[in-house]
């Protein structure tokens, strides 16, 4: 009773903090959803329905420290329920086999892919003679064949090759066909062949995509070069202008955030429509003496950010950017504090309400564990009192703090997502921070006033230079020894547990807040102690890699180099997939062979090879690309097992495999295969 009683007094001590905890316990429901093996039954969606409201039913009648806790269950139980829901909500009709032949649509977004190549995303497709109840609603083409000039709306045709979205590329990581089922994607591919224009534009629903496109062209018009695709991303998202060398140095550099229009160059950019306006209005004494100026001006920043979400393309960090922006300024509409804890839980709550898969996504995240840190440790330092010193070194101590504390609070999760570290990064975002807030941001908004004048070029040029200074950082910085360091890959549970303790040190009141560190130290102990897979095999037999003392050998120097690249990057290694090659002995005939733990590994990558190996025995693993009739006993995974397999980790003696991993979730082949026949009937 006495342990009961000091736990009731704990909870009382955090009246007026709880609702901090609101987007936490609905996270937690939504990560159970997903952390499952198998689709729900409606059942357990009714189950959990009739615990929470009985959960919401008994709160009235408990006491208040009890009360919040069973608050607590319900929004868990509203999270699981919010997240099944979404998933179904979104269900489209995905490609279950391989397609090659002619491919119709209407264009619905322009970018590139990791090669560089032009890429399109279709909507209202046709492909082939599939059935309207089995075709995809929209489909991702890479186009290497074509430097065809597109136009949103515009209805093409080309010969492509299709697949279903790809699953992991090993065991327990990145799950691309959950991620292309929450985009409505059913297929993705590529076509070698020319693009051909079948109609016009049609300006139905992409009448926003066209307008950020035109405005793109027209800022690498004003601005050519890198400099006019550096401005056109953060203008308007659109990447397509920018090389792969020019990303590789924002990203070695840990600048690549100043790419994705997010909460800095959301918040950069209200601040500023803010300020101006709170300025421009105070100037008139008679109405600064009349009206709330700051209200007006928290107006003025919203219609700002309203334009800036619309014509960045409405991706999702954007989105969510908009979202904790539109809070803020709300608090300051009602007289409520603008940036706060509870203003950052309110903004977590609607972005996991509208989007529950976002809690999954490296963007959600980073943002709110760099927003929550910054709020709770500059209003522990507003507490305590003013900073001593001149007024100048204010805002320099501001910015080393600001970056220091983003910094440390998303090195984890970057980490753990992206398996790398920027040493230098610290000094990158000193340096090229302040230049966006004072430079870009500001000339950005300036050129949107001038352009109905025909002088954006002005201000266009002046942001042309910030963003020169930033990529000079950015390649200067990357090309320091050592300036970038890789980390292998956790396990599947080390980041929940730290951030489960973080948000406990950050949200919880007392001397017991400080228990949260034992989360985080224990995670951080487990990652070390984390081991990867002895040998993995792609999902399509074409690429096997072998753990070895030197780093991981992989079994071909070209072909699959996404997979190659996720599998160094997940080991830690940073070679590339030539000097992992060259780690593989040399093979003594057709035939790629590797001896692992008493077994020998034999790889098996086309016709030759397949036809001068015709029998095996026990104590062999054979994979092979390219379907085989083998005489022996031996385990076996051809292309035929490995589609019901996908992608497989060796490790203590065991096959694990993604299938396995993954279960039957909607977005699993088998489960969706099976939606969609009960949707056909």
């Amino acid at each position: 009773m006495r342990v009961l009683a000091r736990v009731e007094a704990a909870l009382l001590n955090q009246t007026g903090y709880l609702f901090q905890w609101s987007p936490v316990c609905l996270a937690i429901g939504i990560g159970l959803y997903f952390g499952l093996r198998s689709e729900p039954e409606w059942q357990v969606y009714a189950g959990l329905f009739v615990a929470g409201m009985a959960a919401l039913a008994a709160a009235r009648w408990m006491r208040p420290g009890w009360a919040s806790l069973a608050i607590g269950g319900a929004l868990v139980c509203a999270g699981f329920i919010l997240a099944g829901a979404r998933a179904h909500t979104v269900a489209e009709p995905v490609l279950s086999w391989r397609y090659y032949g002619p491919v119709e649509g209407r264009v619905v977004a322009i970018d590139r892919s990791a090669s560089d190549a032009l890429r399109v995303t279709l909507d209202r497709v046709r492909v082939g003679d599939v059935p309207l109840d089995r075709r995809p609603q929209r489909v991702r083409l890479s186009l290497h064949g074509s430097d065809a000039s597109l136009v949103p709306g515009q209805r093409i045709m080309t010969t492509g090759h299709l697949s279903p979205p790809q699953g992991p590329v090993e065991p327990g990581g990145f799950d691309f066909r959950r991620h292309a089922w929450f985009q409505g994607l059913g297929a993705v591919g590529y076509t070698r062949v020319p693009v051909l224009t079948v109609s016009g534009p049609d300006p139905a629903g992409v009448r926003i995509t066209a307008l950020r496109l035109a405005l793109s062209e027209h800022v690498r018009a004003v601005l050519p070069g890198e400099i006019g695709g550096f401005a056109a991303a953060v203008t308007t998202g659109d990447r397509s202008g920018m090389g792969q060398q020019t990303l590789a140095s924002l990203r070695a550099s840990n600048l690549a955030h100043l790419l994705a229009i997010s909460g800095l160059h959301m918040g950069l950019l209200t601040g500023f429509v803010y300020l101006l306006c709170r300025i421009a209005l105070s100037a008139f004494p008679a109405i600064a003496l009349r009206v709330s100026v700051r209200k007006i001006a928290a107006v003025g920043a919203l219609i700002a950010a309203t334009l800036y979400l619309l014509l960045s393309g409405g991706n999702v960090a954007t989105e969510r950017a908009f979202v904790m922006a539109t809070v803020m300024l709300g608090a300051i509409l009602v007289d409520r504090r603008a940036i706060s804890l509870r203003a950052v839980a309110v903004a977590a709550l609607i972005v996991l309400i509208l989007r529950p898969e976002s809690l999954l996504s490296p963007g959600f995240q980073m943002s709110f564990a760099a927003t929550t840190a910054l709020v709770a440790v500059f209003g522990a330092v507003r507490n305590v009192g003013p900073v001593p010193g001149p007024k100048w070194l204010k805002p320099v101590i501001g910015l080393l703090m600001s970056s220091a504390i983003a910094g440390l609070a998303t090195a984890p999760i970057g980490a753990a997502h992206f398996n790398t570290m920027s040493h230098y990064g610290l000094l990158a975002n000193m340096l090229s921070v302040p230049v966006m807030g004072t430079v870009v941001v500001p000339a950005a908004v300036v050129a949107a006033l001038l352009a109905p004048f025909g002088l954006d070029w002005v201000a266009l040029a002046v942001m042309g230079l910030g963003l020169e200074w930033i990529l000079l950082v950015a390649e200067t910085v990357s090309n320091l020894e050592g300036a970038q360091g890789y980390i292998v890959s956790p396990p599947y549970y080390v980041l929940p547990m730290f951030a489960l303790g973080a948000l406990w040190t950050v949200l919880w009141r007392g001397s017991a807040k400080w228990v949260g560190l034992g989360p985080c130290i224990a995670a951080m102990f487990m990652w070390g102690q984390g081991e990867r897979p002895d040998v993995l095999v792609a999902d399509s037999g074409g690429l096997v890699g072998v753990l070895t003392d030197k780093g991981r050998a992989l079994s071909k120097e070209k072909g699959s180099g996404f997979i190659a690249t996720v599998w160094l990057e997940n080991d830690g290694d940073g070679v590339n997939q030539k000097t992992a090659a060259d780690r593989w002995p040399p093979a003594d005939d057709l035939v790629q062979r590797y001896v692992w733990k008493g077994q020998e590994v034999i790889h098996l990558t086309g016709k030759r090879s397949a036809g001068s190996f015709t029998e095996c025995h026990e104590g062999q693993i054979v994979i092979s690309a390219v379907p085989v009739v083998l005489s022996g006993n031996c385990v076996l995974f051809d292309p035929d097992k490995l589609m019901e397999t996908g992608s497989l980790a060796f490790q203590n003696g065991k096959i694990k495999t993604s299938a396995e991993v993954i279960g039957r979730r909607l977005w699993s082949p088998k489960q969706a295969e099976d939606h969609q026949t009960q949707k056909g009937q």
